[in-house]
């Protein structure tokens, strides 16, 4: 197995990212495109998914989604949803030039955040030819309902309300918080268990910077992956989902795994959303892996 820096263009800018070739020389091989998930870079555990992919013979793009990590873009720490797609497809075309993949066999995997954008790429694009969704966001809607009577809620929309009139008049962007150790500060993506996961990997991921636009909450609550899963078929859909999920609610993620056409798979992982990177990554990364060799 070796690991390049690659860099290919998309919406104007440079994406940047590694692609892994598999140890064993063969004259082509299926690939897999992997991006993270909101305001998350490719250091966050991402090299570790990448690493077994290649091990088990399969070519892997891992990138920085525009704005975020080594990719270029602006305005910085912006989350778009639509852009980060249209980089999921740019990645695609990206590793249909590099010698070695082969162009009819690849896949694509997101997690959380991406693992809503993997549901409409796969959706959108014949291209891919396998797709695993870990932990995905469904419904921005949804969870903004959910979350609208707190008070940090109230907040948030007064900020939002405040941030639209600015970039008008100024083309500036206001700034939150992804997570915050205080239950009542406002951010992001709030709970405890977020905080200590980006805490934690941010101490090997120096790139990840912990705040966003504020705009990028008014684009995740208009957000619908969900919307696109019963287009998916016939391409083959494995979705991981945590027991636990408050972030990526899990009811969402079965209703929706529900609405998707075969061939599907469902892999239900205990505990909350960060365990798939951590103490269940064993679990998460085999069960990617076994899907990926039945498929590509």
């Amino acid at each position: 197995m070796s690991r390049s820096d690659v860099a290919f263009w998309s919406e104007g800018d440079q994406l940047r990212g590694w692609f892994y070739r598999p140890e064993e020389k063969v004259e082509r091989y299926p690939a897999i495109v992997m991006a993270h998930g909101f305001s998350a870079v490719k250091e966050q555990y991402l090299d570790r998914y990448a690493e077994k992919f290649a091990e088990s013979g399969f070519g892997v793009l891992v990138f920085d989604h525009g704005c975020f990590g080594a990719s270029d873009g602006q305005p910085r720490f912006e989350v778009d949803p639509e852009r980060q797609r249209r980089g999921y497809k740019d990645a695609i075309s990206f590793v249909q030039t590099i010698d070695g993949p082969d162009p009819d066999r690849i896949g694509i995997w997101g997690t959380s955040y991406s693992g809503g954008h993997v549901l409409v790429v796969a959706a959108e694009d014949r291209r891919v030819k396998a797709v695993v969704s870990q932990v995905p966001t469904i419904s921005g809607s949804k969870v903004a309902v959910r979350r609208s009577k707190t008070p940090q809620a109230s907040y948030l929309r007064e900020q939002l309300a405040k941030d639209r009139t600015v970039r008008v008049l100024s083309n500036e962007r206001g700034y939150v918080s992804v997570v915050s150790r205080d239950h009542d500060t406002p951010c992001a993506l709030p709970g405890v268990d977020s905080f200590e996961y980006f805490t934690t990997s941010s101490t090997f991921a120096p790139n990840w910077n912990p705040d966003v636009t504020i705009r990028s909450l008014e684009l995740a609550r208009a957000n619908e992956p969900g919307a696109y899963i019963r287009f998916i078929s016939p391409t083959p859909l494995l979705m991981l989902v945590a027991e636990d999920d408050h972030l990526t609610p899990t009811d969402l993620a079965l209703d929706a795994f529900d609405r998707a056409g075969e061939p599907k798979a469902l892999e239900m992982l205990p505990g909350g959303h960060f365990e798939p990177y951590t103490t269940l990554f064993d679990r998460s990364c085999e069960a990617a892996t076994s899907w990926f060799q039945k498929h590509l």
